[in-house]
């Protein structure tokens, strides 16, 4: 593809050799001959001296670089476009493996792929376009959209609605109980978990995450939002569009996650806890209660400078434990003189 080609589907301005031939997109450590890569501003200047790439991406323009550039708004959202459109991963052709089980009482639309040892039970209702990958379960009543991918050894459980575009990687369950139960006698007897988990357009979901179905109602997956391997999310759970979750973050159950959050790796949500619009947590930080917006570190976690100025105070106390015991010691060595006197 030539550069002038690129520039147009990137809304970008060009300086350099228009007919420059471009086969490949890579990162900056990576980027051979005939290759474009992207920096995000000016301080890469040194590393794209070194760079074998023959074209960038780039926000600003470099006066001192020797090579093509294209000039964008962002360049990492630029960077991704070409990705998608040089490196189209894949898929299966259309069609129904007749390794598949289907139940006759399953609607199916056109143009979809079905791959062998898939189970699509009683009342299962599949959108144009979507992929299903070998050992899924797809329960009872479960609606799936348009253009969903979902990804090998995949369980979704009965009951479930799945909007369009939505991405679910290996391993992911959905629809499983949520973890209720009630003490009596000594014994924890179990809530049934009558409800379902409603999932939204765009949403990605990676491996192994669980989402639990609702005690009653409903646990909502919103718009856009994108789940890293490994997430958690418990029963009732609300999370609002265009948040991000970051791999082994645990939500508990009846919590609500306000739109645009973005919680880090390892990040613990209690239960019943209200987290506003746009709130940061960093990695490993646990929540309790309402959480204002905010960036938060730490478990409990606090502000993000009250955090930093803790952590500092922190690595300090042995030195500040022995300075206290120095002072003891001179205090009663003082009590001792007084008394004597």
């Amino acid at each position: 593809m030539k550069l002038k080609e690129i520039a147009t589907i990137l809304d970008g301005k060009l300086i350099g050799d228009s007919e420059l031939k471009i086969k490949g997109v890579a990162g900056i450590s990576d980027a051979k001959e005939g290759y474009i890569t992207f920096a995000t501003d000016k301080k890469w200047l040194k590393t794209l001296d070194n760079c074998n790439a023959s074209a960038f991406i780039l926000k600003e323009e470099i006066k001192d670089l020797d090579k093509p550039q294209i000039l964008v708004k962002n360049p990492l959202y630029s960077f991704a476009k070409l990705l998608a459109l040089f490196y189209q991963t894949p898929h299966p052709e259309k069609g129904i493996s007749k390794y598949a089980f289907i139940s006759e009482k399953a609607i199916l639309d056109d143009d979809i792929s079905i791959q062998p040892h898939t189970f699509i039970s009683d009342g299962v209702k599949i959108g144009s376009g979507s992929i299903i990958y070998p050992n899924v379960f797809i329960g009872e009543n479960t609606i799936i959209g348009n253009n969903c991918l979902i990804y090998p050894n995949v369980i979704i459980q009965h009951k479930v609605q799945i909007g369009n575009n939505v991405i679910i990687h290996a391993g992911a369950v959905i629809g499983s109980d949520g973890f209720g139960y009630v003490q009596e006698g000594g014994i924890y007897h179990k809530i049934p978990q009558i409800g379902t988990v409603i999932i939204e357009d765009d949403v990605e979901i990676g491996a192994n995450s669980t989402i639990d179905r609702a005690t009653t109602g409903a646990t909502i997956i919103c718009r856009g939002t994108k789940i890293d391997n490994l997430v958690q999310i418990g029963h009732n759970v609300r999370v609002g569009c265009n948040v991000i979750l970051v791999s082994q973050t645990g939500i508990g159950g009846s919590s609500e996650i306000g739109e645009g959050a973005v919680l880090g790796g390892q990040v613990g949500v209690a239960d019943h806890v209200t987290i506003e619009p746009g709130t940061i947590l960093a990695a490993k930080a646990g929540v309790m209660g309402k959480v204002t917006r905010g960036i938060y570190s730490g478990a409990p976690a606090l502000p993000h400078k009250e955090w930093w100025r803790a952590v500092s105070i922190f690595n300090k106390l042995p030195d500040l434990k022995r300075k206290i015991d120095e002072l003891e010691n001179k205090v009663k060595e003082l009590e001792k003189q007084l008394g004597k006197n």
